[in-house]
C-alpha cells in the first residue's frame, strides 16, 4: 500500500514534519501545505490518495475545506482524515458526521496514526 501520495495540511511546522517523517519512513510520498486554501489547490492539481487535514487552520478551517473538497468533482473522492487537538469523544463523532473518513487526535500516537492511515486507504481501495 505504500507509495501513495498523501497531502498534509497542517499549519504547525513540527506537526507537519512529524507526519511527513513517519509517512515517508513507511514508503508514502508526501506533499504539504500550511493553509487550507493552498491545500485545496494542491489536492486539485496532484490528486493525492489521502489528505491529513488539521481542523484549526488560519483562514479557512478544516471542516470548511472538507466541504469545498467534496463539492469539487476533481477532489470529492479523496479520503480525508481529520487531525485535531480536541480529543473529546463527541468530536470524533462530529468529524465523521461532517464527512471525514477518519479521525486522529494530537499529539499523534504513531501506531494509531499509521493504523488510521492504512485503514482509510484500504477502505477507499475497496470502494
Amino acid at each position: 500500500m505504500a507509495n501513495e501520495l498523501i497531502l498534509i495540511i497542517e499549519d504547525n511546522e513540527k506537526n507537519r514534519k512529524l507526519a511527513r517523517d513517519v509517512l515517508q519512513v513507511k514508503g508514502y510520498r508526501t506533499i504539504e501545505s500550511e493553509t487550507a486554501e493552498e491545500g485545496l489547490k494542491l489536492a486539485a492539481e496532484k490528486s493525492p490518495a489521502l489528505i491529513l487535514m488539521d481542523i484549526q487552520l488560519p483562514g479557512i478551517d478544516g471542516i470548511t475545506a472538507l466541504k469545498q473538497l467534496r463539492a469539487d468533482p476533481k477532489t470529492k473522492g479523496i479520503a480525508v482524515i481529520a487531525i485535531t487537538a480536541s480529543a473529546m469523544t463527541h468530536n470524533r463523532q462530529t468529524m465523521l458526521a461532517e464527512g471525514f473518513d477518519g479521525y486522529q487526535t494530537k499529539p499523534i500516537s504513531l501506531k494509531d496514526f499509521l493504523g488510521e492511515v492504512e485503514r482509510v486507504l484500504g477502505t477507499r481501495k475497496e470502494t
